[in-house]
């Protein structure tokens, strides 16, 4: 046999051996802890159970809608998703993802809730999102108006730097592209303009805008869109008139309102008119308003109310600061009796208009102050336009016209022609009789008043006046049968603007004054009137139209004291048979008048039968409110007493009973048959 099938064969009869079970088992055992053992770890069949130790904190972390920095969509894949879920909108596929690009800005950034489907989006994500709008601001037509109005809506103004700027391009590219929403978007920006809403400007994550800041980025806003579409101002215009806050409106909002206002001149000169007509309205509507609630106060109330309302408006104040301008300006006190809430309105009212009107100064002030010649003149046209289109026709307007009495006293161009234009109201038989009449007001309040008006102007102004008086009185004298207001309102108004012109500046009539010598060295024994002054006078007091009857009791009064020591005119006999004569009733109003007329006179109001006196308004009476009184330092002619009348004390009553039958004392010159 040879090697190869021995070796064979013994293979064949191994393999018939039988091993025991548990021999086999065994051994494999072995083999598997031999080899456990060689790499170091337990037997499987002995591996202890996992324990947790309880010393170590676990937290699960919140999840927002975007997962991190690290899962941001591209910019370029937000702006394409952008562009299909419009055009899919547009199309009437499905909105689905057009909805969820508008819940973007819909989310309240505020919102800290535990469903992911509300919580706000990244800051990254929302830069993403308005720049993908921006790219596509063509497919934004009409039909998008509710994801345009969502972004108009949202949270901007308390975001970084660099979501405002895109924000920014955002509305001027719409506001061009589609001029549908121009409104839209400026209407948004103006809502900025006043009272500031609670919250704006302060959003997690952000740092705090201050109110000073918030307007700020409305007036880049709307600079931009205005330098963009230039036509844009006159969509502007009317929205800044109808979003102006009203009269019952805290201070804060009206005041924050006109400073904003007038901001908005310097980047659209275009609506310098316009803006400049709407404040001056609104500040009449608030005078008139206080005037009417004052009539309701004793003097001292009123007077009281002044005094105590020294506290400027501060318009950039933080919803942060203690107190607001919302809170009651009489204090703490919740008392519902309703002479206090009136007592209360007319303060915020007296604030409000104060710091508008202190605006305007401000605004006013540097043409008149440093500018040229056509700077100042185009200036005053403005005011003056004002004057005659707003506070000419306003009845008992007692503030705002103030601009006018300060600035045109620059010059004395300038105060000839603010007279002027009052003259030229009064001489012109197409405007109506009262506004005439309060014309005759003006001019006569404004020469008494006016400090830097020169005698000439002065002597000028009695004489033109005097001249039509005397025209008027020839016109009407023969067909007169009385007194009659109604019919002659014009005449009785300037009569009693020459009486008050007399009693403050009768110096400056003097023939003295007319050579050039200085009114306080007049000598009362050597004073003296031209003969034009003293006769036109005369024949307008004596006519059959009897001015004295209808003019003010105060200005006739006072007029008639200093006239009689002046030797210039003798009127009591004339005022004691006007007092057989039929007398109306009056109300004391004594408001904010000169202390020389505290009790003043006026107009009985429509509804009563037929009042035939003139109401003593003269519209420069002192100006005092506490913060814009500032700017007429130095601009009254001041009440100056009259030697040997005023004073001795004498009053109208002390001198009628020191006089003898010709109305003069004895050692006086007596009257001329005429006057007689």
């Amino acid at each position: 046999m040879s090697i190869l099938k021995s070796s064979k064969l013994a293979t064949q009869n191994n393999s018939n051996v039988h091993v025991p079970a548990t021999v086999g088992k065994k051994r494999k055992m072995m083999d598997m802890e031999r080899s456990s053992q060689e790499a170091g770890t337990a037997s499987p069949v002995k591996r202890p159970r996992v324990q947790f130790d309880p010393a170590i904190e676990t937290r699960l972390l919140p999840r927002s809608s975007d997962e991190g920095q690290s899962t941001e969509k591209s910019s370029a894949l937000v702006r394409e998703e952008i562009r299909r879920a419009i055009q899919r909108h547009t199309s009437g596929v499905d909105s689905e993802a057009y909805t969820r690009v508008r819940k973007m800005f819909v989310i309240d950034p505020r919102t800290r809730d535990s469903d992911e489907s509300n919580y706000p989006p990244t800051p990254m994500s929302m830069i993403r999102h308005l720049m993908g709008l921006l790219s596509n601001i063509s497919l934004l037509d009409s039909s998008c108006s509710s994801l345009v109005h969502a972004v108009l809506s949202s949270e901007w103004l308390g975001r970084d730097e660099s979501y405002l700027k895109v924000f920014v391009r955002f509305l001027g590219n719409l506001s061009a592209a589609q001029s549908v929403y121009l409104r839209s978007v400026l209407k948004m920006l103006v809502n900025y303009l006043g009272e500031i809403p609670r919250g704006t400007g302060r959003l997690p994550g952000y740092p705090a805008i201050n109110n000073g800041e918030i307007y700020e980025r409305v007036h880049m806003a709307l600079r931009y869109i205005i330098q963009l579409l230039p036509a844009g101002s006159g969509t502007l215009s009317p929205i800044l008139s109808g979003q102006f806050p009203s009269e019952t409106d805290s201070a804060m909002a009206n005041v924050s309102y006109t400073r904003n206002l007038i901001r908005i001149i310097e980047y659209a000169p275009e609506l310098r008119a316009e803006i400049l007509a709407l404040i001056t309205e609104k500040l009449v509507k608030i005078d008139v308003q206080i005037q009417v609630d004052m009539e309701d106060f004793e003097d001292e109330v009123g007077q009281g109310i002044l005094e105590n309302l020294s506290r400027p408006i501060d318009f950039e104040a933080s919803e942060d600061k203690d107190g607001s301008d919302n809170e009651s300006v009489m204090g703490d006190d919740d008392s519902t009796d309703l002479p206090i809430q009136r007592l209360k309105t007319v303060k915020e009212n007296i604030r409000k208009i104060d710091s508008m009107i202190d605006n305007l100064f401000e605004f006013y002030s540097p043409p008149f102050a440093h500018g040229t010649d056509d700077e100042k003149n185009s200036a005053l046209d403005l005011l003056i336009s004002h004057f005659e289109s707003i506070i000419l026709p306003t009845y008992r307007s007692r503030h705002t016209q103030f601009l006018l009495f300060h600035f045109s006293q620059c010059s004395t161009d300038l105060v000839e022609r603010f007279a002027a234009t009052c003259i030229h109201i009064i001489f012109s038989k197409s405007q109506p009789a009262i506004t005439r009449q309060s014309a005759a007001a003006y001019i006569g309040s404004f020469v008494a008043r006016g400090k830097h008006i020169s005698p000439r102007v002065v002597r000028d102004v009695f004489d033109m006046l005097g001249e039509n008086l005397d025209s008027h009185r020839a016109q009407h004298e023969k067909s007169c049968r009385g007194p009659d207001l109604h019919r002659y309102g014009p005449f009785y108004a300037t009569v009693q603007a020459l009486l008050y012109i007399f009693c403050f500046r009768w110096r400056d009539l003097t023939t003295a004054s007319e050579d050039g010598a200085e009114n306080d060295d007049l000598d009362l024994e050597d004073v003296n009137f031209p003969p034009s002054v003293k006769e036109f006078l005369h024949r307008a007091i004596y006519s059959k139209l009897n001015p004295l009857k209808v003019c003010s009791p105060a200005i006739v009064s006072e007029f008639a004291r200093i006239a009689h020591h002046l030797r210039f005119i003798y009127v009591y006999p004339l005022l004691e048979s006007n007092k057989r004569l039929r007398v109306s009733s009056f109300r004391s109003i004594t408001t904010l008048s000169d202390p020389r007329f505290t009790i003043v006179e006026r107009e009985t109001r429509a509804g009563n039968n037929g009042s035939q006196q003139l109401d003593a308004y003269f519209p420069f009476d002192p100006y005092q409110l506490p913060q814009s009184r500032r700017w007429l330092e130095g601009d009254y002619v001041e009440w100056r007493g009259i030697p040997g009348l005023d004073d001795d004390g004498d009053d109208s009553d002390s001198v009628a009973e020191d006089q003898d039958a010709d109305g003069f004392d004895d050692d006086e010159p007596t009257a001329t048959d005429e006057e007689d």
